[in-house]
This record gives C-alpha cells, sequence and structure tokens, in this order.
C-alpha cells in the first residue's frame, strides 16, 4: 500500500503502475508533482486534461480569458455552455471531472512581472501554452531565474514546434530567440489560423514532456526543438545548443529581473491606459470610423484580409486588396483623401498603412483592433471568427 495513494488513486491509475518505468514510486511522484501550465486555450487545453488524467497532483492554471465561440474549434477543455465564462474556472471543473483527485490552482488575473516569479516559485516545472511573444520572454526569463524547467510550444495554421528550455544545463528560449521580433512581423494564430487538431498533437508532446521529467525518465526534448508539418504527417528535429552570450542563461547573464516586456515587443505596458494613449498616431477606433463614414459616404475603406476571410464577413462598401497584393496594387488607392485601412484585428493592416506612408499616402490611418472591435463596438449583426 501507498501513504500517498488512496485504494482508489490506486485503482484509478494501475496502468500506469504496472509500467516499469512508472512503478508505485514514479505514480507517488506525479501525485506530489506541482505544475503550472501557462494559458487554458489550444495548447493548455490537452496539456492540463492529460496531465490531471495522469494523476499530477496540483496543476496550476494561468489565463485571464473568457471563453469565446471561436475558441470551441480547438480549445477542448470548454464547452458551448462555457461560452463567457472564465477559461480557468471552466478548465477547472473539467479537469477535477477527469480527477477528482486533483488540486487545481487558480491564476486568473494571468502573469505580471509584479507576480510572475512568485507564481513560478511555487511549481516543479513550467508548460507555457501561450501564443504571444511578451509571455514567452516573461515566463522564461522567470523560470531561468528561478531554476525552473520550462516546456515550450508553438502553433500555426498546420504547423508545431516544441521543446525543453532550461533542464540539465540545456538552452532556453533567449538561446534560441534572443529578441523579439518587430511589433506585427509575425500574425498570430487569430490573424493566420490554425487547424483544429494541431494544438492537440502539440499539447500532448508538451504533457508527455511533463511527465517524463517529473518520472526521470527518457531522453526529454531539451536541446532538441521538435518541428511538426501536419499536411506532410512529418516529424523533423533540429538540435539546440546553450548560447554561452545568452542574456539570460550564458556564462556572464545580464538579465538579473524580469523586464517590461510588452513595451519592446510594441505593446502597451499596462491595460489600465486610456484608450487614447494606447492609440498610435495612425490608428482609428472604430466609433471615430463610423463617424467619418457618415460623414463622408465616399470614405476609402480598404479591407487587407484575404478573400475567404470576406466571406465570413465584410464591412459593406469597402474596398478590398489582400496585404500581400499591396505592393503590386497602391496606386489603386487615391492619396488626395482619408483612407482608413483594417483588417481581422489591426497587425495587417498596420503593415499596410506603414507601407502606404513610405509611399507618400500622409492621409493614411489603421483601424485599431479591427473588424473584430467593429462588431463588438459598432455592428455586432456580422459574424466573428
Amino acid at each position: 500500500m501507498s501513504e500517498i495513494l488512496s485504494a482508489q488513486e490506486l485503482a484509478r491509475f494501475n496502468r500506469h503502475i504496472i509500467l516499469p518505468q512508472v512503478g508505485l514510486a514514479g505514480q507517488e511522484k506525479l501525485k506530489q508533482a506541482r505544475v503550472l501550465c501557462i494559458g487554458t486555450g489550444g495548447l493548455g487545453s490537452p496539456i492540463s486534461l492529460y496531465l490531471s488524467a495522469a494523476g499530477v497532483g496540483t496543476i496550476g492554471l494561468v489565463d485571464f480569458d473568457v471563453v469565446d465561440e471561436s475558441n470551441l474549434q480547438r480549445q477542448i477543455a470548454h464547452a458551448t455552455s462555457d461560452v463567457g465564462r472564465p477559461k480557468v474556472e471552466s478548465a477547472r471543473d473539467k479537469l477535477i471531472g477527469i480527477n477528482p483527485h486533483l488540486n487545481v490552482v487558480l491564476h486568473g488575473d494571468g502573469i505580471r512581472r509584479d507576480n510572475v516569479r512568485d507564481i513560478v516559485r511555487d511549481y516543479d516545472l513550467v508548460v507555457d501554452g501561450t501564443d504571444n511573444f511578451p509571455t514567452r520572454y516573461l515566463v522564461n526569463d522567470a523560470c531561468v531565474l528561478e531554476g525552473k524547467p520550462l516546456i515550450y510550444a508553438s502553433i500555426f495554421q498546420f504547423e508545431g514546434q516544441a521543446t525543453v528550455f532550461n533542464h540539465k544545463d540545456g538552452p532556453c528560449y533567449r538561446c534560441l530567440y534572443p529578441e523579439p521580433p518587430p511589433p506585427g512581423l509575425v500574425p498570430s494564430c487569430a490573424e493566420g489560423g490554425v487547424l483544429g487538431v494541431l494544438p492537440g498533437v502539440i499539447g500532448v508532446i508538451q504533457a508527455t514532456e511533463a511527465i517524463k521529467i517529473i518520472l526521470d525518465e527518457g531522453d526529454t526534448l531539451a536541446g532538441r526543438l521538435l518541428l511538426y508539418d501536419a499536411m506532410q504527417m512529418r516529424f523533423r528535429e533540429v538540435r539546440l545548443r546553450r548560447d554561452p552570450a545568452c542574456p539570460a542563461c550564458g556564462e556572464h547573464p545580464s538579465i538579473h529581473e524580469v523586464l517590461e516586456y510588452e513595451q519592446f515587443c510594441g505593446l502597451p505596458p499596462t491595460e489600465i491606459q486610456e484608450e487614447e494613449e494606447m492609440l498610435g498616431k495612425d490608428d482609428v477606433t472604430p466609433e471615430q470610423l463610423k463617424d467619418m463614414m457618415e460623414a463622408n459616404p465616399n470614405l476609402f475603406v480598404l479591407d487587407v484580409r484575404e478573400p475567404f476571410e470576406l466571406e465570413i464577413c465584410r464591412i459593406a462598401g469597402v474596398w478590398e486588396i489582400p496585404l500581400g497584393q499591396i505592393a503590386a496594387r497602391f496606386a489603386e488607392v487615391p492619396k488626395d483623401q482619408d483612407v482608413v485601412v483594417h483588417c481581422k484585428m489591426g497587425g495587417r493592416s498596420a503593415q499596410a498603412v506603414e507601407f502606404l506612408k513610405s509611399k507618400g499616402y500622409t492621409r493614411a490611418k489603421n483601424l485599431a483592433g479591427g473588424i473584430l472591435r467593429w462588431i463588438d463596438d459598432v455592428d455586432d449583426s456580422l459574424s466573428k471568427y
């Protein structure tokens, strides 16, 4: 008998216990383990569900978002009935439904510079299920400073990648990506789309690595970046090495505290700033665009999304040029009048405005938040995606 596992748990996890690489001692390790899951979305859903089913004793869930209907195509920890609920609460209910012996700790306010190290410090390892650069750098540096392994992954369209950072003298995230890309250069999954099953494949790989680290069994992905192409159904890997000059984990690190990552990634430093301070000099709000269109029915509004996106929703009467064609077709845009450019969320349209400015379009503006914010603030009859 085990002093750590109940009779019910011994019965529940017997398929684990009969594995020589796990055994009773390994299952007890899982029960005593504390794993922090950053994000409860596409990656965080399979990560947390499988770690719960595997018998991990404590799982921390970090997410400040609420469930949206557009999440349900891939975020399997949530159901239609959960729309509008905080994701951490929805995920918690699913995890405890799978394993009632689980202890779930909710971090529904998200992580920030002022709390990330305190949160990370309370766990044995961290699994990153986020989709943005500020959080990735924040989590990486906190893990390096606190000496915690970090299981990383990212997904986009039909491809994914995964590795283990900061484990057994292996590299950290900054060894692979020393600095973030310029704002708007890399589209998010919300902008570029993602195959619904893709985060399931990659998230399960992350959960597998977490279990292996807890058990101290097998070869982890530390020092190896696993690349997956769903369309070709092909895996390949790239060797990673720790960078001696890395500012986080190198021989002479220069990072001794987490930084204000939102600023160098081009995002506002806080969520409580006034809207006017958050808007760029070339941005207009949906309400401002609505007023402009009412004052000038011939206002040139340019949609730079792809044709398949236009089939889902569009603002009536706008001109349509996909971002990839702007360089060849910019002459179709009038230079002597106001122009407002929009996309789904504002990233691609900002790039289009920057290009137009370089061609002398001094009156080009960007719709902040894109058509999704237009739907929220002006016309909720349109469909979101």
